[in-house]
């Protein structure tokens, strides 16, 4: 584990690491404004982002394409560190002492928690259907290789993977703003020992080995 000249900080996400998840982030932010814009006529202003209707259907399967990239190879990076063990099942069965913030009472946690460990799952989950039916329907290139009924329902796992993942995103973006000093972890890449021994106790004394 790298460190750096400043005492008690401690290197969390490398600059490789930071740039494959805003890459991920930024892809993500627009496909959910471009599927959102194809998805309801209410919403169908939001095409005015990426200069109309006819824009917003030829970009959103490329950015899509981009965002399963970036995620995939996040996930190669991160997968090993999200292996749900004994203590991630305990700490869900202490759910009270989580919302609560007695971290004291909780196992040791590792890199991540089980909550982070669940959600990273279900975001693989989500892409990979994404991919699979964002293929079917998609119109200019491969659509007319499959059946109405498989593109119908290509559509709704579709639509209900992309509603799961962004209540997923929302649930990550909450948790990051309520663990103070988690973005600045995913921007400058370090935390403090404090922050580490409090959030991730195990991966703090492995770290600073």
């Amino acid at each position: 584990m790298k460190h750096v000249d400043e005492p008690h900080l401690i290197q969390r996400y490398t600059a490789n690491e930071r740039s494959n998840h805003w890459i991920t982030a930024i892809s993500f932010i627009l496909l959910a404004l471009s599927g959102l814009a194809m998805f309801h006529p209410a919403m169908f202003w939001l095409s005015a982002l990426f200069g109309g209707g006819q824009w917003t259907r030829i970009l959103h399967p490329f950015i899509g394409l981009v965002m399963f990239v970036s995620f995939m190879i996040l996930a190669l990076r991160f997968w090993h560190h999200n292996y749900l063990d004994k203590s991630d099942i305990q700490w869900m069965k202490q759910m009270d002492d989580v919302l609560h913030n007695r971290e004291d009472k909780l196992p040791e946690i590792g890199k991540y928690n089980a909550g982070q460990k669940l959600l990273f799952f279900t975001m693989v989950v989500c892409l990979v259907l994404l991919l699979a039916s964002g293929i079917v329907i998609w119109r200019r290139y491969f659509s007319f290789y499959f059946p109405i009924g498989i593109i119908r329902l290509s559509a709704v796992v579709h639509a209900a993977a992309a509603f799961v993942l962004i209540v997923g995103i929302i649930v990550h973006i909450y948790a990051a703003l309520w663990v103070k000093g988690s973005i600045g972890a995913m921007t400058r890449g370090y935390v403090t020992w404090g922050w580490a021994r409090k959030h991730h106790p195990r991966w703090f004394r492995e770290s600073v080995k």
